[in-house]
């Protein structure tokens, strides 16, 4: 997971070291927006090519990632100079890419080394019950802890089943995306918050109805179509592939405890107030977060050397969707830099435009718009910068947002963590679904082809929870 051209940027960024740390931010009103082009080509090679060249795709990803990263750094640091290009790069490493691996690395680890054993039926109120214990699950051990963890059970259970690909679309709806809505330790934009001083439990007390809305909506309409397929295909359902010789119950249920230190760690890096700060090169690491993924880091190797290799044999566990992730992140966490630096110069930037979509003509900030503003962004950008950009557009005071303008702080966390659902790219659970589920043989939609399930079936919720709540 170590990439050649990042490792390239980091020793290039070390020599020179002296010139990064007096570089300057960099000045989103002072940028074209052609800037934005290596992003937009990532997000159409992650839509198109797998299309059109599935086998190129599947083996040079990452290399089509490292051009477009490669498109936008060597022409900015021409442009503008290694200073400023550097700084940039080393903020979007230390300040966000790395946390954001680390953490999806040890979640991803530590729940591939728990396997649920015995033959599950893919019934429709069995699949229901597995996407509504995951959906609490997820704002309880993370998005991505919930997917991982339950995915592989829910596929193996519908393994005799010729209808499929709908059930790990409403999984990566309720359990990657919605459940994670009610704590920081759901989805990394409401961490963020939580850091900016918003209240652990004020998601749960704010968001708790539209959450509960959709999180009823969903459950329903799934169980309709689930049934719907089950009883078309009753009759041509094959041998099921997964012997019944084994009963239920969890191996490596160790991993657990090596669960709840990721939490504590998280939480304590959030909790934990720290004057310690170590300046990398002009970005400020502070000795919380250093504890938490040195943490992580050591919670990772802990679970791969203590979970039996069986365990992670029943499982299938692979590097595969980890690597595809770590990857295609990179890419994106890179030319992501000119577009989030243009948001956040507000109505000077190029984007002036969506910043004052967001305003009502009095000055007063629109809940309603924020929400959509904040959340069709965060299908196509990550999530976690978005909700920052909107958070400080709104005025960046936790306190007042918590409070007097408590719906437009809701409607900025709504549409950052439902949203995330619309595209692959929306949240990083969301590949690491898809590619899980196509290791183990299902053929899921392409990336405009999953857009016409959440259009089709989210974009009609988030009006009614517009006209409803914001």
């Amino acid at each position: 997971m170590t990439f050649r051209y990042l490792r390239s940027l980091a020793l290039a960024a070390a020599g020179g070291m002296p010139l990064l740390a007096q570089a300057a931010d960099i000045d989103g009103s002072q940028l074209s927006i052609l800037w934005g082009v290596p992003f937009a080509g990532i997000l159409l090679s992650i839509a198109i090519m797998p299309l059109v060249a599935p086998m190129f795709w599947h083996h040079h990803f990452g290399k089509v990632s490292a051009a477009w990263a490669l498109a936008f750094l060597l022409p900015f640091a021409a442009i503008y100079g290694i200073g400023v290009a550097g700084a940039g790069v080393v903020h979007a490493m230390l300040a966000e890419y790395i946390p954001f691996i680390i953490l999806l690395t040890a979640l991803f680890t530590v729940s591939g080394g728990i396997y649920i054993r015995g033959n599950l039926r893919g019934s429709p109120g069995l699949n229901t019950g597995i996407l509504a214990v995951g959906t609490v699950l997820a704002s309880l051990m993370g998005t991505t802890g919930a997917s991982m963890l339950l995915i592989r059970p829910l596929i193996r259970a519908n393994d005799n089943r010729k209808h499929i690909v709908h059930v790990v679309v409403f999984f990566i709806f309720l359990v990657s995306n919605v459940g994670g809505s009610l704590t920081p330790l759901g989805d990394p934009p409401l961490f963020l918050g939580f850091l900016k001083g918003v209240e652990f439990s004020w998601t749960l007390i704010h968001i708790l109805p539209e959450t509960a809305l959709m999180v009823a909506v969903l459950l329903a309409a799934f169980f309709v179509l689930d049934s719907w397929l089950y009883r078309r295909e009753d009759k041509v359902q094959p041998a099921d592939p997964t012997p019944d010789d084994r009963s239920f119950g969890f191996d490596g249920g160790i991993n657990f405890v090596l669960l709840l230190c990721v939490v504590g760690l998280v939480l304590m890096s959030g909790l934990w107030k720290s004057d310690v700060v170590f300046n990398v090169a002009g970005t400020e690491v502070g000795l919380p977060g250093l504890v938490r993924d040195i943490g992580l880091i050591i919670v990772a190797v802990a679970s791969l050397q203590i979970t039996p290799g069986s365990v992670h044999a029943d499982n299938q566990f692979n590097w595969g969707p980890m690597q595809e992730v770590a990857k295609l992140f990179a890419g994106i966490f890179l030319t992501i830099i000119p577009v989030i630096a243009m948001l956040k110069a507000g109505v000077d930037g190029p984007f002036s435009a969506i910043v004052r979509a967001v305003t009502n003509p009095d000055g007063s900030p629109n809940p309603a718009m924020y929400f959509w503003a904040t959340g069709v962004l965060s299908s196509f950008l990550d999530n976690a910068p978005t909700y920052l950009v909107f958070f400080n557009t709104a005025g960046g005071n936790a306190q007042e947002l918590m409070t007097t303008m408590a719906p437009t702080l809701a409607a900025i966390s709504a549409g950052a963590v439902f949203m995330g659902a619309n595209t692959y790219i929306g949240n990083a659970p969301n590949l690491m679904v898809k590619a899980i589920a196509e290791d183990r043989g299902v053929k899921m939609p392409s990336f405009f082809g999953y857009m016409a399930w959440s259009v089709g079936i989210l974009v009609p919720l988030f009006v009614l929870l517009t006209w409803l709540f914001f």
